[in-house]
C-alpha cells in the first residue's frame, strides 16, 4: 500500500478523538436501522461498536435469558450490521459468572 494508505506509526490524541466519534456515530445509525424487535433486545444489553482491525459488535448480556434471546437473533442482527461493514463482527458475551464466550468468527474464547 502507499504510505497514506498504511496505518500510522503512533496514535494520537486526535486520531483516537475521530476514532471515538466513528463508533459513536456507527452505533447510532446501527440502532436505528434495527427493526422495533431488535431494538428492545439491544437495550436489555449493554453493546457497543468498536474499530479495532474492523467493525466489532460487542454485546454483553446481563442474564442467561437475553444471552439466548441475543444468540437466538444473531443472524438478523448480522443483517444489519453488515450494511455498515460486510467484514463486521460480532462477540456475545455471556452474564457474568458463565466463562463461555460465544464469538461466531473463532468459537470459544
Amino acid at each position: 500500500l502507499p504510505p497514506d494508505d498504511r496505518r500510522p506509526v503512533t496514535t494520537t490524541d486526535h486520531d483516537l478523538e475521530l476514532r471515538w466519534r466513528l463508533e459513536r456515530s456507527t452505533s447510532q445509525h446501527f440502532f436505528e436501522a434495527c427493526s422495533g424487535s431488535l431494538q428492545p433486545l439491544l437495550m436489555d444489553c449493554r453493546w457497543s461498536i468498536v474499530v479495532v482491525e474492523a467493525l466489532m459488535l460487542e454485546i454483553h448480556c446481563g442474564d442467561p435469558l437475553t444471552n439466548w434471546r441475543v444468540l437466538g437473533r444473531l443472524a438478523a442482527i448480522a443483517h444489519v450490521l453488515a450494511q455498515f461493514s460486510p467484514q463486521a463482527k460480532i462477540r456475545v458475551y455471556p452474564p457474568l459468572g458463565d466463562d463461555i464466550l460465544f464469538d461466531p468468527n473463532g468459537g470459544k474464547l
